[in-house]
């Protein structure tokens, strides 16, 4: 990502200096490619952002994958698989994609499923915080005790 500063001082060097291409590389360590880029355009910042990661081979694997990461997430924290264990297992079901997207499913499946859990009023989390707080039916308080 090249910053304002850079495109400004390369666009001078160029431009008012009348250095030519191959020394600017030099002084400011950028390629041909990003001077020519930057002397050709009108542009004052250059920045790349993915709007969408594309998960082509997990797309026929999804359902399989939302029934392993559910059944997973129903059972206790110790006996939980890893993603690992999830994605060895989805590769004996014939899943040839990488770890990597099924990586990146699972945190984007985990996050939507947080955010609609979360939402929901009197959920068990919830109840079991406001039974904590409250002190029990009978007991003295800290400064009662003797």
């Amino acid at each position: 990502m090249l910053i304002v500063e850079t495109i400004a001082k390369i666009r001078r060097a160029f431009f008012v200096q009348g250095k030519p291409i191959k020394a600017i590389c030099r002084e400011l360590s950028v390629s041909r490619k990003v001077v020519r880029k930057v002397i050709r355009s009108e542009a004052t910042e250059f920045r790349y952002e993915r709007e969408a990661q594309p998960l082509p081979k997990v797309g026929p694997w999804r359902d399989q994958l939302d029934q392993l990461l559910l059944a997973n997430e129903g059972k206790a924290p110790r006996e939980r698989l890893t993603l690992i264990r999830l994605f060895e297992d989805l590769r004996g079901q014939g899943y040839d994609g990488g770890y990597d997207a099924v990586r990146r499913y699972a945190r984007q499946w985990s996050t939507e499923r947080g955010a609609s859990t979360a939402a929901a009023p009197g959920s068990i989390p919830h109840a079991i915080a406001l039974t904590r707080r409250l002190p029990a039916v009978g007991s003295t308080g800290p400064s009662e005790r003797p």
